[in-house]
């Protein structure tokens, strides 16, 4: 799929397990100028098309609780959207762990919609089945397993700029191989390998976003030709995906504690990319949870 011109008509399909977003990211796509339409039978959807204003911006929230659901009917929709003059129809799957979905079911106390009556883990497991072919075939795909109603807003934000206009966007972000690999990367870099500033008394309480930690990090001799050749294997590969239609793509570093040597590397490569007129974002996957936390791990 090409990025989307400003001239065709934009919409999109908003899907994805219950409990992992879909309601909120069509609340920001809604401030941003979407018109919104949750749950609206599958098949008054057609009638729909003809009949609203052709011209604004669409947002549509699908999940299994639609009357008549069926992923080959969303899926056979968007390819017969995607074939008519001057519209541009593009799927965003709210995807995340079950072991999340789980505790934010017991945290509300709700039932999960596809077992009323039994576990929710058991309804989370079907549904998630049931969602395999269209998190398949979603063009946008965002993981909010780990993100906050904010941070969830600025990666919706990104994906669906204001006005229909989308770039390739880049998300940089660090994590600790502690916690595991994040979900939904394109490309994973390991910095484990470096000098650990956690082993300076000094440096040990601050993290990667402060110069000193920086300036620590890139005394390792290996520092200058890794961050090099990490960077020239960006620049490769960014316009190709570009050129194939691809709307966003995730680079992670990773290091012990996600704290300072990963936090440092995705702070120098976003900037870089950013000068090279990338469209950048940049997350720290553990400094926000010990930011919600108020803890510190070593």
């Amino acid at each position: 799929m090409t990025a989307p011109d400003p001239t065709l008509r934009r919409i999109v399909f908003v899907t994805g397990p219950s409990g992992a977003g879909r309601s909120s990211a069509l609340n920001v796509l809604e401030d941003a100028g979407f018109e919104v339409i949750d749950n609206l039978p599958m098949r008054l959807l057609p009638m729909l098309f003809d009949e609203t204003d052709q011209t604004r911006p669409m947002a549509l929230g699908i999940d299994a609780r639609n009357r008549d659901f069926a992923t080959n009917r969303v899926i056979d929709l968007l390819g017969s959207l995607s074939s008519r003059a001057g519209v541009v129809a593009e799927l965003l799957f709210l995807d995340c762990s079950t072991d999340v979905l789980l505790r934010r079911f017991s945290e509300t106390r709700r039932r999960h919609p596809m077992a009323p009556a039994d576990r929710p883990a058991d309804g989370i497991q079907a549904e998630q089945d049931l969602l395999t072919p269209l998190r398949a075939r979603a063009d946008v795909l965002i993981d909010t397993s780990d993100l906050n109603v904010h941070e969830l807003r600025a990666e919706v934000e990104h994906w669906f700029a204001p006005g229909g206009k989308r770039r390739l966007t880049v998300t940089v972000q660090s994590f600790s191989y502690k916690r595991g690999l994040p979900r939904s990367v394109d490309m994973v870099y390991d910095c484990r390998f470096l000098k650990n500033p956690y082993w300076e008394p000094a440096l040990r309480d601050l993290n990667g976003t402060d110069a000193r930690v920086a300036a620590h990090v890139a005394t390792d001799p290996r520092y200058d030709d890794f961050a090099q050749k990490v960077f020239d294997l960006s620049l490769l590969i960014l316009p190709a995906c570009r050129e194939e239609g691809k709307s966003h793509f995730s680079i992670a570093f990773g290091c012990t504690g996600g704290q300072h040597r990963s936090v440092a590397l995705a702070e120098s490569h976003a900037l870089r990319l950013a000068e090279e007129g990338w469209q950048v974002s940049i997350r720290h996957r553990e400094l926000s949870a010990r930011q919600r936390t108020g803890t510190q791990e070593t």
